[in-house]
């Protein structure tokens, strides 16, 4: 940019869900050395997410992450990063619950051992889009306007 010196092995990385308000300015050519689209993931990469937020979980064998991908499409990354919160917080919950109802809970076997596809089945009553068609609709177009403008690709 105009008045800054150059400097070696300096990046800046930014992001934004609303390109639609990006100042024309700074999208002018020779601003940014690179610009990426990355869309809302697609089955494949939504499973990937769901493996890599559930990595450090005890899932139950009951539980099908695969299954899961499929019917989130649409949702981005952290809305099925909350998925797999939410189920983990309603599995800590049921826990609480068993162990409150015993007696002598403190020398006992952990009641709830997994997050199964019940407390899956419960967060997902809550899941929800974050984002809405509307943005999609914006975000394609904005992807468009980089491929016409500055010959940019996405994934």
């Amino acid at each position: 940019m105009d008045g800054i010196a150059s400097k070696k092995n300096v990046f800046v990385i930014g992001a934004t869900n609303r390109p639609d308000i990006i100042d024309p300015a700074i999208m002018r050519p020779g601003r940014l050395d690179q610009l990426l689209y990355i869309p809302i993931p697609d089955e494949p990469s939504r499973l990937a997410i769901l493996k890599a937020a559930t990595k450090n979980s005890p899932i139950a064998p009951d539980v099908s992450l695969e299954q899961i991908a499929r019917y989130t499409n649409g949702f981005s990354g952290a809305d099925l990063t909350e998925i797999c919160q939410r189920a983990c917080k309603i599995a800590v919950r049921d826990a609480i619950r068993c162990l409150s109802a015993s007696e002598g809970a403190e020398n006992q076997p952990d009641p709830v051992p997994y997050i199964t596809r019940k407390h899956f089945e419960e967060s997902m009553k809550f899941a929800r889009r974050s984002v809405s068609d509307i943005d999609l609709q914006r975000y394609l177009s904005f992807k468009q306007t980089l491929i016409q403008s500055r010959g940019i690709g996405g994934r």
